[in-house]
């Protein structure tokens, strides 16, 4: 059996579905999996073992050039790299038009979400094989079951991501156990104040932890210095790839992030997280695993550095 699976961005959603490919790999040992993503998110998928091919996109990309010939020589390749195989299923778990049309550039049966329970009702035109999934599930369950109805198996076991990742002998880390501090997000608004981070890292000091900050934007970068030069024992990393930051992850005793792919990483590599929300509900999407994880606050709600040390705690404990 050859199975391909379409979920294209954002990072956190990526990584939502990978316990998709751990279900299906449990019920069909020996089934071939390919993944259709953005090539910025390719590492996410490479990192499981039951990921046998990568057929990567760059949708963000060719928006910004549709004006250019090399765009589409981009897109006539993906749409052949797409097209090469015959696959026994194709599983749009994305739910947009712009993953549909992806998909149907493959060839096989096209299974997806029915126009109820789809991101966008119109992408359920392009699926030979429609099903309807509650809306009201977490991202990772709603992931979970479209696959399980559209392959015909049930997903009722414990949510398995199916990664993992050897600890960083990176050079620059502290010589003491670390906690990685998340601390970068994709709108101001879901920030946890600085001054939070600089009593969360002072009290983790005293406790004999180490703050580790990767970040990636220069605004990024600047957040990440600032607040390891006001906490004893901090280190602001260098520009990390996602392999690195999984290893980075990997070798912490705990992760505290803000809304944002890698926080979901964290938990996905089962390292005990406490992820903040400051301007969204985390009911639907917030961190969900298998190992320690808690979400605090909420909409218009910014935990305070008290509570969130509290969980650090009892995740490490």
């Amino acid at each position: 059996m050859r199975i391909l699976i379409v979920k294209t961005s954002s990072l956190g959603d990526v990584i939502h579905n990978l316990p998709v490919v751990s279900d299906i790999r449990r019920h069909f040992p020996e089934a071939q999996v390919d993944w259709c993503v953005e090539q910025s998110f390719a590492a996410i998928p490479r990192l499981h073992p039951g990921v046998a091919g990568i057929i990567p996109v760059a949708i963000r990309q060719w928006r910004k050039g549709l004006l250019k010939g090399a765009t589409w020589q981009q897109i006539g390749e993906a749409r052949r790299n797409l097209g090469q195989a015959n696959y026994d299923a194709i599983v749009d778990t994305q739910g947009l038009l712009k993953s549909a049309l992806l998909a149907r550039q493959a060839h096989g049966p096209h299974l997806g979400y029915a126009a109820d329970s789809a991101r966008e009702p119109l992408a359920a035109r392009f699926y030979d094989k429609r099903f309807s999934v509650s809306r009201e599930l977490h991202a990772v369950l709603r992931n979970r079951r479209l696959a399980a109805l559209a392959l015909g198996y049930s997903a009722n076991d414990e949510t398995d991501y199916g990664i993992a990742a050897e600890p960083g002998g990176f050079g620059w880390l502290p010589h003491r156990p670390y906690v990685v501090f998340l601390t970068a997000t994709s709108r101001d608004d879901k920030l946890w104040p600085e001054d939070h981070w600089l009593a969360l890292g002072r009290q983790l000091n005293s406790l004999g932890l180490s703050a580790v900050l990767p970040a990636g934007s220069a605004v990024e970068r600047a957040r990440a210095e600032r607040l390891a030069a006001g906490i004893p024992g901090a280190v602001a990393a260098p520009p990390m790839s996602i392999p690195e930051l999984a290893s980075l992850l990997a070798g912490g005793r705990a992760a505290v992030g803000v809304d944002t792919g890698l926080t979901h990483l964290a938990v996905a590599l089962k390292v005990p997280t406490v992820a903040l929300y400051t301007a969204t509900d985390p009911g639907l999407t917030g961190v969900l695993g298998a190992g320690f994880h808690c979400n605090l606050g909420g909409k218009k709600q910014v935990p305070s550095a008290a509570a969130v040390l509290a969980e650090v705690e009892a995740g490490l404990a």
